[in-house]
């Protein structure tokens, strides 16, 4: 009886480490497949994200992007649509009339301290003072002198203050910036996330970028370009063709390159063709 009870007890035991066990391998399985879902989930996330990241990478500004949005019309500028961009201007530091000026001053402050100076310690006056106090007492103020050196000092002053006011570096032509059009209607500006960048060039550099645009037109024989802060004018000789055909070919080809320089305000284009002339022999 005593043996028959501890088999059973035996028995039960073994059931119920079974019945665990089977719990056990239960939970560490389910736990494996929540594991693997989990998983599967994030892969499925990274996989709809990564077209979506990858769809307009970054790409590096080309020399057209910098006239994007300016449209591919070409011709005699009817098919041009690009607005101006309110680009400022580079200013020129201008040190060294700022230093001149500055030098002047201070040379003409110091000499005339140390005079009075000297005048206060019971020293005589300098002669160029005492000559420049008799002049201005005993002259008339219409005298000639004397309306000379005011206008004369009128000029000075309206030049320095034409110097303060105006950004000077003529030659150099502001480049629209490539993500001008965002900026726009983000309400641009300096201030956000990036810096703008600010890109500028020289007048004779354009005027050679658009020389060899109009030298590749066929009939052209030689051509010239001077650009301008608001007009472009460009002469050109042609040896063969139809002059209005190389006419319309250079306004085109020369409206493409204008296009392609990017410029923060557009210059007006006006083309001159003609035959070389005969040589007399």
């Amino acid at each position: 009886m005593n043996a028959d009870r501890a088999n059973a007890g035996r028995a039960n035991e073994s059931r119920v480490d079974t019945g665990q066990a089977n719990e056990g391998r239960a939970d560490a399985g389910r736990a494996g497949a929540d594991r693997v879902n989990l998983e599967k989930t994030n892969a499925d996330q990274r996989t709809r994200q990564s077209p979506s990241a990858s769809a307009s990478p970054p790409a590096s500004p080309s020399p057209s992007a910098y006239g994007a949005g300016a449209g591919t019309g070409t011709g005699t500028g009817s098919g041009d649509r690009n607005p101006s961009v309110r680009v400022r201007r580079f200013w020129s530091v201008r040190r060294v009339p700022a230093g001149i000026v500055a030098l002047v001053l201070a040379a003409v402050a110091g000499l005339l301290l140390y005079d009075v100076a000297a005048v206060r310690s019971g020293r005589p006056a300098m002669r160029w003072r005492d000559w420049l106090a008799d002049q201005l007492a005993t002259r008339p103020l219409d005298d000639a002198w004397i309306m000379g050196g005011a206008g004369l000092l009128a000029v000075l002053g309206v030049w320095m203050v034409v110097l303060a006011l105006t950004p000077g570096l003529r030659g150099l032509l502001p480049m629209r910036p490539p993500n001008a059009g965002v900026e726009g209607a983000a309400g641009g500006g300096g201030s956000g996330a990036g810096a703008v960048v600010r890109a500028g060039i020289d007048r004779t550099s354009a005027g050679l970028v658009l020389r060899d645009r109009a030298m590749e037109v066929p009939g052209v024989r030689a051509a010239r370009v001077d650009v301008g802060r608001r007009r472009i004018r460009a002469r050109a000789l042609a040896h063969f063709r139809d002059l209005d055909e190389v006419r319309a070919d250079l306004d085109a080809a020369l409206h493409e390159g204008i296009r392609q320089l990017g410029l923060a305000r557009r210059p007006a284009l006006s083309v001159h063709v003609r035959r070389p002339a005969k040589s007399k022999r």
